[in-house]
């Protein structure tokens, strides 16, 4: 059985001045997820994704991962694979951990 996080909402805040002049997006809109490109970091809940996530299982048990986390792009500078997101998924019986890039 997966074990199913309630979602919890992230929101990035700058830890120092240089991260915080970093320039927006040049160009933020609604990603076909849904969702405003650069607010789509969470805990928990399902993937924002419009591709059904590859199963994931740990290869030191055979029980199903489960979703951890989704990292958004953070401006233009850093996107992932065209303002993309990175997928985090554990195992709670061995603690190893996987994760994935999925862009639109």
């Amino acid at each position: 059985m997966t074990i199913k996080i309630p979602p919890f909402k992230l929101v990035p805040e700058p830890l120092s001045p240089k991260a915080a002049e970093l320039p927006k997006f040049k160009w933020v809109g609604k990603d076909p997820g849904g969702g405003e490109i650069d607010t789509r970091h969470k805990l928990g809940g399902s993937l924002t994704s419009c591709k059904p996530p590859p199963r994931r299982r740990s290869a030191q048990t055979v029980v199903p991962m489960t979703f951890y986390a989704q990292l958004d792009s953070i401006r233009d500078e850093f996107s992932l694979a065209d303002c993309g997101l990175i997928f985090v998924f554990v195992c709670f019986d061995c603690f190893k951990t996987t994760s994935f890039i999925d862009s639109y």
